[in-house]
Formats: C-alpha cells, sequence, structure tokens
C-alpha cells in the first residue's frame, strides 16, 4: 500500500510537470523544448523570454493556481458536508461569484472585482441553503436548488450585459464561461499570493474536515462544534471558489471532481494536497487541450470542463440511484 502511494504521487507530480512543459514549448510561435529550456537558463532571446513570461508563463501559472482553488474549494464544500455532489459549481455558488464579479463591475467599478466574486459567492451559497429547506442534507433537493441559484444568477448576468455593458460583451461572455485568454503577469501574482496564503490556513483546518466526515455526534464528541466549524469551512471554501472566478472565471468541473480523484488515487491522509494537485493537473491539461486540440482549439476553458462536469456528473447520480435502489 505503501509503495503504491508513493507510485501515484510520482506519477500526479510527473503529469503535472509534463503538462506545464508541453503548455510552455507547444504553439504557433515557433518556441519548442530547446527554447524553453535556454529560457529556463537564463540564454533565451528577447522574443522567447517576452512569450514565456507575458503570454505562456502567466496563462501556466494562472491555470495551476486556479484549478488547485477549485479543487479545496470543492473539498472544503463536499467534506463538512458530507456529499460528493457538494461543490460550488453544482450549488451555484461559482455562477454567483460570477453574477458578483458582474454586478461590481456595473455598480462600484473603483472595487476590485474579487470583491464583487466574494459576495457574490457568498450570497449565492445562501440562497442554496435556504432554499433546500432541510440545509445540504438532501442531494436531489441541493441539486435542484442549486440549478435554481445558478439559473438566477445566469439570468442577472444575462441582463447587465444585454442592457448595460453591451460594449464589453464579448470580454464578459469569455470570463462568465470560464476563461485563461489573455492572462497576464497581474493574475499570476494575484493568484500566486492567495495561494501562498491561504493554503497554510485551509491546511491548518483540514483535520477539521476530516472529523465533520465522521457525523455532527461524533465531532461534537471530539471537540469540533459542528454548526460552527461548518460554516468556516464552507466560508474558506467560498474564498477559494472567489479566488479561481477572479481570475479564471467560473470554471465547472474541476471543484466537483478533484477531492473524489484524490481520494481514489491517495485515500485520507494527504488528500488536500492531492485535490490541490489534482486540480491544477485538470485545469492545466484541459487548458492544454484547447490550445492545441483540434475539435477544440480556440474555446474557452470552460466549454471544455463544462462538458467533462455534465458527463462526470451524470455518473455520479447514476451510481447514486444505483446504490439507493438496492
Amino acid at each position: 500500500m505503501a509503495l503504491r502511494r508513493t507510485v501515484t504521487w510520482i506519477v500526479l507530480v510527473a503529469l503535472l510537470v509534463l503538462v506545464a512543459g508541453a503548455t510552455l514549448a507547444l504553439g504557433r510561435l515557433g518556441i519548442g523544448p530547446a527554447e524553453v529550456f535556454a529560457w529556463l537558463g537564463g540564454d533565451a532571446p528577447t522574443r522567447v523570454a517576452f512569450v514565456l513570461e507575458r503570454l505562456r508563463g502567466p496563462r501556466l501559472v494562472v491555470a495551476l493556481c486556479a484549478g488547485a482553488a477549485l479543487g479545496m474549494a470543492g473539498w472544503l464544500f463536499q467534506g463538512p458536508l458530507r456529499n460528493p455532489l457538494a461543490s460550488p459549481d453544482i450549488i451555484g455558488v461559482t455562477a454567483g461569484a460570477g453574477a458578483g464579479a458582474v454586478l461590481c463591475q456595473l455598480l462600484t467599478p473603483t472595487v476590485p472585482v474579487q470583491v464583487g466574486a466574494v459576495v457574490g459567492a457568498l450570497a449565492a451559497v445562501t440562497l442554496t441553503y435556504l432554499a433546500t429547506g432541510t440545509g445540504f442534507r438532501s442531494p436531489a433537493r441541493m441539486v435542484l436548488a442549486g440549478i435554481g441559484v445558478a439559473g438566477l444568477s445566469l439570468a442577472v448576468v444575462q441582463l447587465v450585459v444585454a442592457i448595460v455593458l453591451r460594449d464589453r460583451a464579448m470580454a464578459l461572455v469569455g470570463y462568465l464561461t470560464g476563461s485563461l485568454n489573455a492572462r497576464d503577469p497581474g493574475h499570476a501574482l494575484l493568484a500566486v499570493i492567495a495561494l501562498v496564503v491561504g493554503f497554510p490556513i485551509t491546511w491548518l483546518v483540514a483535520e477539521r474536515v476530516r472529523v465533520l466526515e465522521l457525523g455532527d455526534d461524533l465531532a461534537s464528541g471530539l471537540g469540533a462544534p459542528p454548526g460552527a466549524s461548518r460554516t468556516a469551512l464552507i466560508g474558506l471554501g467560498v474564498f477559494w471558489c472567489a479566488v479561481a472566478v477572479s481570475v479564471a472565471g467560473p470554471v465547472a468541473f474541476v471543484a466537483l471532481a478533484a477531492p473524489q480523484i484524490a481520494r481514489r488515487l491517495v485515500g485520507i491522509p494527504g488528500e488536500l494536497v492531492a485535490t490541490a494537485l489534482v486540480g491544477a493537473l485538470l485545469l492545466s491539461a484541459a487548458d492544454l487541450a484547447v490550445q492545441q486540440a483540434p475539435l477544440v482549439s480556440g474555446l474557452p476553458v470552460g466549454v471544455l470542463t463544462a462538458g467533462l462536469g455534465g458527463i462526470y456528473l451524470g455518473g455520479v447520480l447514476a451510481t447514486s440511484f444505483r446504490r439507493a435502489n438496492r
């Protein structure tokens, strides 16, 4: 078992390095692996350095950081709520964050868009919680309420874009789909700062997530008040969701799938780090695909992840129904 876990970690890191290298080395600008190695050694021409430092590099950094943030957001929702469907994109949080970001640009252009994303995410998770009538105990009600909140958020976005922000409609449509196009060093710096500040905090509360997964009664007996702990952890999950939305838009699927994939790969010990790595791998690999694969080349990365997310969600729901009918 220990050998299997070690091999799994090595393969996971190797895949992440491979995808990162391919993102930097592949493209239509005549920059390949040799130029990337020269750049890493500090001996690259100005043109190569510009492309890697101003175009491909920031895009890769944002993909890695946003993917890790989405993975941790999903983990902080699914664990405390003990529900594999309780991810930010399913219960409307990412859509709410996108709506909050758009409204922030409309109502208070001087306020950073990240503030709007946080407020929108908090509003969405609150509405979803209230709309279920039973908290997040019923997966079916949670999914239906989340779809409703996501639809409401989408309606708000469409209204704002169509009536008020028509001159910026195309840029907003790409952002609200989830896109890594035109990411610059500013986006990359923001994502890195958020990860450096937020990950240690998430690491410190990781044990509380595992305690809540055991059930409310046992959590209370172990000194973890379920209500307060769950609220704090979901609040941290909203933070991670807002970080990802602010730099990459409301990308679907990653927050839903990364925690479950990580747990299957490495088990419970170490799953926080594994979840972050899997999230980073999923988003960076999807972005590499939309840059290079003929069928999806040029599309916003959110289009591809949304399609994958629909397939994954269908599989999860089918499995849940089969288990319930046994």
